[in-house]
């Protein structure tokens, strides 16, 4: 049966919560280690030769690490479903988390994607979107993040125990 035919979940698995929250502490480094890519992208497009670095490659690989981690994500909604917003909200309100749920997963897919092909194929593009996602995507977290803290604390709903606690 698939996840649309059956009756949605009141909350989501452990494991929907551990990738949220692991997705979360990757991106919070990607974010740190941001300049050292900066810096790197640059002496490579300027023909420079440049040694290993770690930060870089910590970079790349949490890159890579996020697009793994969302594409299971994404695996396990399509699977076991996801709950449904309060239904007391206003639509406007349902309209916005939709909208800002389905930005964050097409940024978290398009941005290791980008980078990828910004870092192993060389793509000015690529590069140049990259960057662009990124402020994108700070913008819809600092939208997610004030959206759950409305629910918590003016419209008092348990939206954001669902991301804490486990249903089985």
């Amino acid at each position: 049966m698939s996840a649309s035919a059956k009756t949605a979940p009141s909350g989501y698995s452990g494991t929907q919560i551990a990738l949220h929250w692991i997705v979360f502490l990757v991106i919070v480094a990607q974010y740190v280690l941001h300049e050292a890519i900066v810096d790197a992208w640059r002496a490579v497009r300027r023909g420079e030769e440049f040694g290993f670095d770690p930060v870089v490659a910590s970079h790349v690989f949490g890159g890579i690490l996020i697009l793994v981690l969302v594409l299971w994500r994404i695996m396990l909604r399509v699977k076991r479903g996801a709950p449904k917003p309060p239904e007391h909200e206003p639509a406007i309100l349902k309209l916005a988390a939709g909208a800002t749920h389905l930005g964050l997963y097409a940024l978290l897919l398009l941005m290791p994607l980008s980078g990828i092909a910004a870092w192993f194929g060389n793509v000015e593009a690529a590069a140049e979107a990259h960057e662009i996602m990124r402020l994108l995507l700070l913008a819809l977290i600092v939208i997610h993040i004030a959206g759950a803290l409305y629910q918590r604390f003016i419209l008092k709903t348990d939206v954001m125990t669902r991301m804490v606690k486990p249903q089985a």
